[in-house]
């Protein structure tokens, strides 16, 4: 039989393992500012020791539209892991089953229009979705506003508005288009999804009672953006690959097919990887495309691109992102034809 003074210290033990694990749940190490500079420098200091060893024209342009995709959404990922770090710690989970319906069908239409809020591109929103089905968000909902918030928020509307001057019918057709994709997908997942396709990264969900608020945003902030921080990189060296080894009279052949030029600036979206506020521009100058492939362009780059790919493979797992990116890129293409065949 054992002592007081043994049951004591095993006390005593498990209580000082009991701390450590959860700060090292709940805490950071000491060094994690310099984690999260590296992350955002390593990749463009090894891309510029690359070029110098291959000073070819095709490495240059290579090194340039990967260091250009990733400057551009580097901080849109700071302000999306950010804002996920802040609703984890400081935003109580009634909050969302006060805004949100509570029928899954009526809650996504919902969580689509409240994309509109979020001033950022796509790969602010994944961090967030997560996030939100950490909190109890139902998947379909907080899919819808992944899908919503990077094509329908003010900046970007502002931005298609600037680029495509005194044409007030690409602005409605882009919000409209986009919004209805976002509910359609999240209506999709009610239907078909399945809960094995989704894999979301094990975190801490909300705050836990006696625990430092700030203490657990900082570790949501710097588990999140690490995590996608390395899979964005990816995305961006998978889209400068292609606008490498593409031949850009490509774009002469598919631009005189109405159909054909529909699909192709759709797959041209997915591989360029432009950021959401800054692609009406490159939309407005492909003038030798229809409206409605230029349209598609706009709807599709927001929702479907390589880096997102990657962004949503690392965060919710590979059998998710291969079907929901599929299925986007089809209800986005007949969405923008659709819109864009009444209104342009």
């Amino acid at each position: 039989m054992r002592t007081a003074e043994e049951r004591a210290g095993e006390a005593e033990i498990a209580e000082v393992d009991g701390a450590a694990s959860g700060e090292a749940a709940a805490g950071l190490p000491r060094f994690w500012p310099l984690l999260l500079l590296g992350a955002a420098t390593v990749p463009g200091i090894a891309l510029y020791l690359v070029g110098r060893w291959t000073e070819t024209p095709a490495m240059q342009a290579w090194r340039t539209v990967c260091l250009a995709v990733t400057v551009q959404a580097l901080p849109f990922l700071l302000l999306g892991t950010a804002l996920s770090g802040a609703i984890n710690a400081f935003v109580p989970a009634r909050v969302f089953t006060r805004v949100l319906p509570r029928h899954p069908a009526l809650a996504v239409p919902v969580a689509g229009v409240a994309g509109a809020v979020l001033p950022g591109c796509e790969c602010a929103s994944v961090p967030v979705a997560n996030s939100l089905i950490g909190r109890g968000v139902t998947p379909a909902a907080a899919f819808a506003f992944l899908l919503s918030a990077p094509a329908i928020n003010p900046v970007v509307l502002t931005a298609t508005a600037v680029a495509f001057p005194a044409q007030p019918a690409m602005v409605a057709a882009r919000l409209l288009a986009s919004l209805g994709t976002a509910s359609v997908m999240g209506w999709l997942w009610l239907w078909l999804g399945r809960a094995e396709w989704l894999r979301p990264v094990q975190r801490h969900s909300g705050h836990q009672a006696g625990g430092s608020r700030w203490r657990e945003f900082r570790a949501g902030f710097r588990q999140d953006f690490l995590h996608a921080g390395g899979f964005l990189v990816v995305g961006a060296m998978a889209a400068a690959t292609f606008n490498v080894a593409v031949p850009r009279s490509l774009l002469d052949t598919f631009s005189g097919s109405p159909w054909l030029s529909v699909v192709f600036l759709a797959g041209l979206a997915i591989v360029l990887a432009v950021c959401s506020e800054a692609d009406a521009f490159v939309a407005a100058s492909l003038s030798g495309f229809s409206p409605v492939a230029r349209l598609a362009f706009m709807v599709v780059g927001p929702m479907v691109d390589l880096k997102l790919i990657a962004l949503q493979a690392g965060t919710f797992g590979r059998a998710f992102a291969v079907r929901f990116s599929a299925a986007t890129v089809v209800v986005a293409v007949l969405s923008s034809a659709l819109v864009g065949g009444a209104l342009l």
